[in-house]
């Protein structure tokens, strides 16, 4: 298979997923391995005092700010199916986008990008309805906000018509379906565990622009930005080899904001 010209690969991570005295994710060692910080606004996780700390963090360290923002689903922790009607959904994006821009600003730095989370994510990779809500959310809250999420869905389609960038990502630890959609988190294997296997699979859909489906078909994923879940246990040390691979195979590591 030919090799894509390779430029720099961004590396994202979801952020700050705590509420409270609850936290969910090392943040501060996750910023010394990742370009790109999707940090929780409050909606399914994340709170102001948390929001404040990880853009302080992640100012430090020059790891650009993105906003995630999710349907308001605190106990679902975002991942649970949900209607809520377009002009309510877009006011809830510009809200906790401009939520996170108070505390970017105060770091010294600023909200860079938009990625939608979760239930949010999958569902606007096939409903145009919804993704045109978040997408006018993101022009409520002012500026042309880059637009993170899969190639080829609904949501980079708005963006476009938009005149927002829309930037493509994959993820190395994810099962891929043929039609280049993630798997469903409830199906068997829809989580690549092994860390071997995950590096491999950065590295190889990064100079291929592939990714082999759960299926075994070969499914085009030419991405500018790679996701590494802050999650899952050992995610610090399984992040710090995805990069140490990508640089080993020569490919630079930079943010796309």
């Amino acid at each position: 298979m030919s090799e894509v010209p390779i430029g720099p690969i961004d590396l994202n991570a979801d952020l700050g997923e705590g509420f409270g005295r609850w936290t969910l994710t090392d943040d501060e060692r996750l910023l010394s391995v990742v370009t790109s910080a999707n940090v929780a606004c409050g909606f399914h996780a994340g709170d102001a005092v948390t929001m404040r700390r990880v853009c302080e963090l992640a100012a430090e360290r020059g790891v650009r700010i993105g906003a995630q923002v999710s349907y308001r689903d605190l106990a679902g922790f975002g991942r649970r199916a949900m209607d809520v009607p377009p002009a309510e959904l877009a006011a809830e994006v510009a809200y906790q986008i401009g939520a996170l821009e108070v505390f970017a600003r105060a770091a010294g730095s600023r909200v860079s990008y938009v990625k939608p989370h979760g239930a949010l994510y999958n569902r606007v990779v096939y409903d145009a309805e919804q993704a045109a809500a978040v997408v006018d959310g993101v022009l409520l809250a002012g500026g042309g906000l880059p637009v993170l999420g899969l190639p080829g869905s609904r949501l980079h389609e708005a963006a476009a018509r938009a005149g927002l960038p829309a930037v493509a990502e994959a993820f190395g630890d994810r099962a891929y379906q043929a039609d280049g959609s993630l798997l469903p988190r409830g199906r068997e294997g829809a989580v690549v565990h092994d860390p071997d296997a995950v590096v491999e699979r950065s590295v190889g859909l990064v100079r291929s622009g592939t990714v082999t489906a759960r299926c075994g078909t070969a499914v085009a994923v030419r991405a500018r930005s790679l996701c590494l879940h802050g999650d899952t246990p050992g995610a610090v040390e399984l992040a710090g080899r995805v990069r140490a691979g990508l640089e080993s195979a020569g490919i630079t590591v930079g943010a796309f904001a």
